[in-house]
């Protein structure tokens, strides 16, 4: 009994509640291993959700997600990266992206298999990001920050990094 109640009081709220937002009831591989990201698991927490390619000239905004992370983890924000071959700028290879933002960049934070994030084949995690915010990822780097109650509250394409101003406002918002 006394194990029951620790549980509990470890659960989030939403899961005591059985309350998981609509777009984060998904699950996604995760990068060179065998688990599951259960997105549920992000309830209640800011997120940034942002499709990654290792051969882009934008990757080495993998930096500045990863600093923005370490700044604002402690506030309960994560990161999830999703790599995507949609723009043919990936590796085909799962070592090969993990070294790519593992080693290379030093990112910690959760990173899926590769997805599909645009047309009819996207991932249903994607084609309800797009919905939310009226807009679908036009290259690599699309930033989606969602809110503790798991609605976009902004969408960033690719040339908008990490440390830009208004980036990091709309993510202050939503912390």
């Amino acid at each position: 009994m006394r194990g029951l109640l620790v549980l509990l009081m470890l659960l989030p709220v939403w899961a005591l509640a059985g309350q998981c937002p609509a777009l984060l009831q998904h699950e996604l591989p995760a990068l060179r291993s065998q688990d599951r990201i259960d997105l549920c698991g992000f309830a209640g927490k800011p997120l940034i959700i942002v499709n990654t390619a290792s051969f882009c000239g934008y990757t080495p905004q993998f930096e500045g997600l990863e600093n923005v992370y370490q700044r604002y983890r402690e506030q309960g924000l994560e990161v999830l990266g999703v790599p995507s071959n949609d723009f043919r700028q990936e590796a085909r290879d799962q070592a090969a992206i993990a070294e790519v933002c593992y080693v290379n960049y030093g990112v910690t934070f959760r990173m899926s298999e590769p997805q599909v994030i645009t047309g009819k084949q996207a991932h249903p995690l994607y084609r309800a990001l797009a919905e939310q915010a009226g807009e679908r990822p036009r290259w690599n780097f699309h930033k989606y920050i969602v809110g503790r109650d798991g609605q976009v509250k902004a969408s960033f394409p690719s040339a908008v990094s990490p440390d830009d101003p208004r980036f990091i406002e709309a993510l202050e918002k939503a912390l």
